[in-house]
Order: C-alpha cells, then structure tokens, then sequence
C-alpha cells in the first residue's frame, strides 16, 4: 500500500512538472536580447512633418529608451544613426539618455551613410561605432547664422521700428549689423560650444583635448579615413554593429528586435497643409517666404552641431 502511494506520488510530481516546466520557459523573458533603434534626420526639438522630414528629437530617444526598459530581456542596444546634426541642445538631451541607459546596457552606433556633426557628438559616448567605409562623418564643430534682411526690408519700403530695454536685446532679431562687441559676443559663445564638443569626443573616445581640437576643423571623414584618426572602433555594416553589440553583451544567440520609427500623425501635416493653402491664396513663393520672416521675432540665434 505505502509502494503504491509513493508511486502515485511520483506520478503526480512527474505530471506537474510536464505541465510547469514547458510554461515556466513559455512565460520566462528571453535572454539575450539585442534592439536596433534607428535615428535617422535633423536634430532638433520639433517632430517630423512631411515639410521637414525624418526628425530625432529627444522625446523620440526617450520614448524609444523607455521601452527598452520594460524589456527586461534587453542585454544591448544598436543605434542605427543617420543625420547631419542639427540643433545644440537637443544634441545634448539626447546624449544624456544614452549615457543614462549605458550604465546597464551595452551600446553600440551603427553609422548609414552620414553621421556627422551633431550625428557624430550622440555617438561619442557608445561603447563601440562601427561606420561603413563611405560613411561621412566628423565635421567637429560649430556654426551659427544671424540673417540680416535689412536692406531686403528697404527694398519693399518696410521700416521695424525697434524699442528695447537691453543693451544686446536686439542683436538676434536680423534687423541691422553686429556692432564689434556683439560679434565677439557670438564668438565666445561659438568657442564655448566648440570647447564642449572637444570634451565629449576627446571623453568618449580616450583622446586628449589637442589630438581632437586637432581634427576638429569641421571636416568630413570618411568611414576609413575616421577609424585611422580614432574616431570610429571597427568599419561594417549593421550586422557588424550587432555582432559586436553581441560580443559586449556576452550573448552567444542574440535575439534581434528592429524597432520601428514613429508613423506621421494628421497633426504632423498641418504645417504642409497651411503652406498649401497660402500658394493657392496667390502668394508667390517669395511672399511666403517673406511672411516667415516677418512671423519670426529670432529671439534667440541657433547654434548647430551641424554639416
């Protein structure tokens, strides 16, 4: 009788175990897991709209991050990056993120066919950039504009009268000459910038400050030409990239997951649809392009980690 019980005890252990053991690996989070986060466009604040094309902003970056985070799976990141540059401070939040999200994560920049400027400064800090041998990319630097459509504005017989309070209070507003002290201010503000994006390089990449003020004269390299002077780790493709990302992670069989860029929403093409109204009004192109000007008090210059 005890022989028969054990036996059924046995039984019942060996059933529940077929039943457990085949969902335990069922609910269980895979391991090992790589996700390629492509970043493609302008850096800048504002999303993407069929007039301004593929955007990053770094709500994209943090959205994107965030979602690698609920993955608990998640060992690596590839960030696919194809863009010129753009904007000073988005380039900065987004570089923020990344150095956030290393610390648990191993990260790895896969460069398209341009990363340059401001597409180079988001890399800096990754574990590994693999570029392709035709890649563009370097352009260290900075670059910023004032327009000036004064004599533009003489032309139509258009005077802006200007009141202000604020020696420099209108410097940026396009309206008139730099005197000699505001264009050393916009100097100084240009070098601190550039002084800025030597220190991310120069930390990324274990270079010293003058062997990157060295490169850094806003040329383009390309892919070969970045991994000689140190800027790049390896050239390849994408799958070189996750490999590599592969490697870091000690992942013997990655599971890759491409993550998808956010769809245009109808909001996303009202700016399309606004300028397809004004032509049709009978404004010429140059009347809308006028119209902007005068819509934009510049109250702020832009400066741009940009090609």
């Amino acid at each position: 009788m005890k022989k028969k019980a054990i036996i059924i005890s046995v039984c019942i252990v060996l059933v529940l175990a077929a039943i457990l053991i085949p969902l335990i690996l069922i609910l269980r989070p895979a391991e090992g897991k790589i996700v390629v986060i492509p970043l493609s466009g302008t850096i800048t604040t504002e999303g993407s709209s069929l007039l301004s094309g593929s955007t990053i902003t770094p709500e994209l970056v943090r959205n994107y991050l965030a979602k690698v985070e609920k993955d608990k799976a998640v060992e690596a990141i590839v960030f696919r990056i194809e863009s010129p540059g753009g904007e000073i401070a988005p380039c900065q939040e987004i570089l923020w993120e990344i150095e956030r999200v290393k610390e648990t994560k191993r990260i790895v920049v896969s460069m398209g066919g341009t990363a340059t400027s401001g597409g180079y400064y988001i890399s800096t800090q990754a574990d590994k950039i693999v570029a392709l041998p035709t890649t563009m990319t370097g352009s260290i630097g900075v670059i910023s504009a004032i327009p000036n459509i004064e004599g533009f504005l003489e032309k139509l017989g258009i005077q802006i009268e200007i009141f202000k309070g604020g020696k420099y209070k209108d410097m940026y507003q396009g309206l008139r000459e730099l005197t000699p002290g505001e264009e050393e201010i916009m100097q100084q503000r240009i070098d601190e910038y550039y002084e800025q994006f030597i220190g991310v390089v120069a930390e990324g990449r274990g270079l010293s400050r003058e062997e990157v003020r060295d490169l850094a004269t806003g040329q383009i390299y390309t892919g070969t030409e970045a991994k000689e002077l140190g800027l790049v780790d390896e050239l390849g493709d994408l799958n070189t990239a996750i490999d590599l990302a592969a490697e870091l992670a000690g992942i013997e069989t990655a599971i890759v997951e491409h993550y998808q860029p956010p769809k245009l929403t109808l909001w996303s093409l009202l700016g399309f649809v606004n300028a397809i109204q004004a032509r049709l009004s009978g404004l010429s192109a140059q009347d809308i392009i006028l119209l902007e000007i005068l819509n934009h008090s510049y109250p702020q210059p832009q400066f741009l980690y940009q090609s």
